[in-house]
């Protein structure tokens, strides 16, 4: 475990450490309140965090002074990149693809087709984990404006790819 902050002897003090800019107590010591702030959080501050109270002459408390917690700083996604797969003339079929480079946890993708068209896809042709919508059988009125969104609980971000057939 690494120290990033410590009162003793009536002194607050803030550890050299990544968060040293970014942390501190929420309240005053004396409110018998010792929650903690992380300012600016970055995905590197996810991880476990324990707090270790010890009062002096106190032991009753002796095995009772340490909670811990869990954070998972969630990052949302990057913008997706679009791509297409294959060659689109009538009668094939292509796969259109949508990755994004960030986001925790990994982000879900949702094709849609965009108005005046508006179609919306479910499995098997789209896997909304992978980012794939796959399109068979390919014809004229399929040509048109797909979009696909990459989410998770931190937020989406969009692309787009115009078919052409």
């Amino acid at each position: 475990p690494l120290q990033i902050l410590s009162f003793i002897g009536g002194v607050v003090k803030v550890e050299e450490t990544e968060l040293m800019s970014r942390v501190g107590f929420l309240y005053p010591i004396d409110t018998h309140n010792i929650s903690v702030f992380i300012n600016a959080t970055r995905e590197q501050d996810s991880g476990q965090y324990m707090c270790t109270v010890n009062v002096v002459d106190d032991p009753i408390r002796m095995h009772k002074n340490v909670g811990v917690i869990n954070l998972t700083v969630l990052v949302p996604p990057a913008t997706p990149t679009c791509q297409l797969h294959g060659s689109a003339i009538v009668g094939a079929n292509v796969t259109l693809s949508c990755s994004s480079k960030k986001g925790k946890p990994s982000p879900m993708y949702q094709w849609q087709r965009e108005p005046p068209t508006l179609q919306v896809f479910f499995p098997p042709a789209q896997d909304r984990a992978r980012g794939t919508l796959k399109l068979t059988n390919l014809s004229l009125e399929m040509s048109g404006v797909y979009v696909c969104r990459a989410e998770n609980q931190a937020g989406s971000k969009n692309c787009s790819i115009v078919l052409e057939v």
